[in-house]
């Protein structure tokens, strides 16, 4: 990737690409917008119009298999399980019934279960699943010897056909599905969803694997448009879909219910750690609410702990913020008193010393119905 022209940065202590641009070219360091905006819009464009390749080595992969490996899931995570075959996001919660985890967890048919997070995370994760372990059940980090990348944008399912005799299409592997594939000369495991809510597969092999699946890639989807992106747009990406990250929207400092959690959290399937707590939260309501807000900036954007005012009173505050480069808006996400998070509600935040005007808007301003994903 240094020959693509990727310009890495540290994500928790991993180096990530954070976008990738021309030989000469350096960055101006600023707080406001840099000299690479241009640069990220350009990937953001065509990633949603062709399709894009993001490496996602920056995510951890636990393998979780064992005879009870099932209800020992079932415990632990608050989502009702995937069927075989099938993937989910999944809440993990405390026992006080505030996050843990903002996890995905894959059910691959053959008695063996994935769980995807934040690779940062390993440790804190490890130690979590280790106190909690049950007999008959197995977990293993896998993080390292297991790598990948996300194919995404309208033309990833005809690249992938090009490198697969499997059958991809919708109805064969529709959205949130999960299979093994031979892509070019991998066996690989494939998901088939994104972080960024376009038609996306997360395609994952060995480490070993890694640079001969890229170089695959890259050449299936020459005359398709394909582009290596980097986090920068994957930051402005999800914003445009109100998508939530950990560290920034969830937190174990926060509830599911005040942060739109609560609606992969199956209440009624049984007992896990954290229902009785998070049940209560719940019902007691929250009195703050995640939202999502369009700024009116002019060189510069939000980028997190930002406060938001409402008629001059202090309201809450920003999670994290950019510029959306396909709704051409500065965005931000934030967690506002209830009173303060109705559509339409004109509020104001700081950004970089200068007050600016802001409003909620609707969760998800690019393609709110998620057609693109579920294509």
């Amino acid at each position: 990737m240094d020959a693509a022209g990727a310009r890495w940065g540290s994500s928790w202590g991993m180096e990530v690409p954070l976008y990738f641009a021309p030989q000469g070219f350096v960055e101006t360091p600023t707080l406001k917008r840099s000299n690479a905006f241009d640069i990220v819009a350009r990937e953001c464009r065509k990633v949603r119009e062709g399709v894009g390749l993001l490496d996602i080595t920056a995510f951890s992969r636990y393998e979780v298999s064992g005879p009870q490996a099932e209800a020992w899931l079932d415990r632990l995570l608050a989502c009702a399980l995937p069927k075989p075959g099938r993937a989910k996001l999944a809440p993990m919660l405390g026992e006080n019934g505030k996050l843990k985890g903002d996890l995905t967890v894959f059910n691959w048919g053959d008695g063996c279960w994935w769980i995807m997070g934040s690779y940062y995370l390993r440790q804190w994760h490890m130690r979590w699943f280790e106190q909690h372990l049950a007999d008959g059940v197995s977990v293993r980090d896998i993080s390292d010897a297991v790598v990948g990348f996300s194919l995404a944008g309208p033309n990833a399912r005809r690249l992938l056909e090009r490198l697969t005799h499997q059958d991809v299409s919708h109805e064969a592997f529709g959205f949130l599905a999960c299979k093994t594939l031979d892509v070019g000369l991998v066996r690989a495991k494939v998901g088939r969803l994104s972080v960024i809510g376009e038609l996306g597969y997360e395609i994952h092999c060995g480490a070993n694997e890694h640079a001969g699946l890229r170089r695959a890639l890259l050449s299936a989807g020459s005359d398709l448009g394909i582009t290596e992106y980097g986090f920068g747009a994957v930051n402005s990406l999800r914003l445009e879909k109100s998508f939530g990250i950990w560290s920034r929207e969830f937190t174990q400092d926060y509830t599911p219910d005040e942060t739109g959690m609560d609606r992969w959290i199956a209440f009624d399937k049984g007992d896990f750690i954290g229902r009785d707590a998070a049940r209560k939260k719940q019902q007691a309501g929250a009195r703050r609410k995640l939202v999502t807000l369009e700024i009116d900036a002019a060189d510069a954007d939000a980028s997190g702990y930002e406060p938001v005012w409402s008629r001059g009173k202090l309201a809450g505050f920003v999670t994290s913020g950019g510029y959306g480069h396909t709704v051409g808006k500065s965005l931000a996400m934030a967690l506002v008193e209830r009173d303060a998070a109705g559509t339409d509600t004109e509020l104001t935040t700081h950004i970089v010393g200068v007050e600016r005007s802001a409003r909620v808007i609707a969760s998800s301003p690019y393609d709110p119905l998620g057609k693109a994903m579920r294509a």
